[in-house]
């Protein structure tokens, strides 16, 4: 190893002894292509920034924490006694009343879920409306709690100082403060509340009900509730609703298979290995989504290259590929999107050309040169031995716009995910 670059000599062997050495072609390597193109690694120190900035905010409002655990409101302690046995009634009751938006948390250990005395999911109430804002405070709920959820008690004192007359402020203090009702011992008696699902549920009665879900390692009993498998909840479930227009309850209790199956399938990790990627993007008037696959939403749209995922010397060739194709750009639609193979032309030629076709039949796109890129600024570096290769579409395609035609349309089994819950 000289510098930043390998060298390397061959020499063959028989009977007779060894060979003269061979150099190799070429000459040297680059071990990665950071050092092909003199990066340091983006993340490098951010995750100790951070952490060292939560401290501080955690410092700060130390003081506000410390001061509301000596003083208790006896009226306010009542008004959410009340609520809370109001809430935990039967269900048939409690859809009756159910007007505006609630919290409901998911604990479920394999095929059970964990219900309260009465057979019904937990659920705390949130307001008793909801604004046009509702999307942008769920995803800050969403980014503020996804791993704070013992800091919730100091984020809801922190924010009631200067809450004055923000509805926006007010809006996401009374999220805090059921999440904060969720986790007395009383009720879960834990601060894990687990993550949040990806969208609220809505229904067309005025209800809206925002669910975490968490998998337990066992049915240990974490407060005055039971276990009961999902199918028999399904089953008991007593609907006032109708199958044309739902209560979000009822949507909640029918689809939870799939909302389990979505939590299990994000936590699952990629194997080893170099993978290319296709970004693809829609907007709306309050959210970007991205275009990921039921079977893995954690991740783009994908197919896999091969078993190695570092790209070293084949990286300077990725810049030249995508220079030329920058090029080529206003060529003959019909040209199919494969770099045209020169002299040592690396194999990861003939990979990203057999992963090319597989991912596009995949989200079912077709193969037109002009219409998709190859990103060159670097390669997305996931950790646990998982790099993506990032496929584009056309620049005026990468985020559709609201009211957009889309001529090729992924087929069945995609979503569509909120930007900020795919982070």
């Amino acid at each position: 190893f000289q510098g930043r670059l390998y060298y390397v000599r061959v020499s063959a062997y028989n009977m007779k002894g060894w060979g003269p050495p061979a150099s190799s072609l070429p000459p040297s390597a680059a071990p990665s292509w950071r050092e092909v193109d003199g990066r340091e690694p983006r993340r490098r120190g951010h995750i100790e920034a951070m952490e060292r900035l939560l401290q501080q905010v955690r410092a700060t409002h130390t003081h506000y924490c410390c001061g509301a655990s000596k003083l208790q409101n006896p009226s306010r302690k009542q008004s959410v006694s009340r609520s809370l046995k109001h809430l935990f009634n039967s269900s048939n009751k409690f859809v009756k009343t159910l007007k505006g938006i609630y919290l409901a948390a998911v604990f479920y250990h394999k095929d059970s879920l964990l219900v309260t005395a009465e057979d019904q999911i937990p659920i705390v109430e949130v307001d008793d409306s909801y604004s046009s804002s509702l999307m942008q405070d769920f995803l800050w709920f969403t980014k503020q709690l996804s791993c704070m959820w013992e800091d919730v008690r100091w984020l809801r004192q922190s924010m009631s100082v200067s809450m004055s007359s923000s509805s926006t402020l007010q809006a996401r203090h009374k999220m805090l403060t059921a999440a904060g009702q969720l986790q007395l011992q009383s009720l879960l008696g834990t601060h894990n509340l687990g993550r949040v699902h990806y969208e609220p549920i809505k229904d067309r009665h005025g209800n809206v009900l925002l669910v975490t879900i968490r998998d337990t390692e066992s049915q240990h009993s974490l407060f005055s509730g039971k276990w009961m498998q999902v199918t028999k909840l399904q089953s008991q479930r007593k609907s006032l609703s109708t199958p044309e227009e739902p209560y979000a309850l009822d949507v909640l209790i029918i689809t939870i298979q799939d909302i389990l199956a979505y939590q299990r399938r994000s936590t699952h990790r990629l194997a080893p290995g170099l993978y290319l990627g296709y970004l693809k993007l829609s907007s709306s008037v309050d959210q970007i989504k991205v275009l990921v696959s039921q079977r893995t939403p954690n991740m783009l749209c994908h197919s896999r290259i091969r078993d190695n995922a570092n790209v070293s010397e084949e990286w300077e060739w990725i810049q030249t590929l995508s220079a030329t194709g920058e090029k080529e750009r206003s060529g003959d639609d019909s040209e199919e999107a494969e770099p045209r193979a020169e002299s040592h032309t690396p194999l990861l030629y003939y990979e990203l050309q057999t992963a090319i076709k597989a991912l596009l039949k995949l989200v079912n796109l077709p193969l037109h040169a002009r219409h998709f890129r190859l990103y060159s600024q670097e390669v997305v570096e996931l950790g646990h031995g998982v790099s993506f290769l990032l496929l584009l579409p056309a620049a005026d395609d990468v985020c559709s716009a609201p009211g957009q035609s889309n001529p090729y349309s992924p087929l069945s089994g995609f979503l569509h995910l909120p930007l900020q819950m795919f982070e």
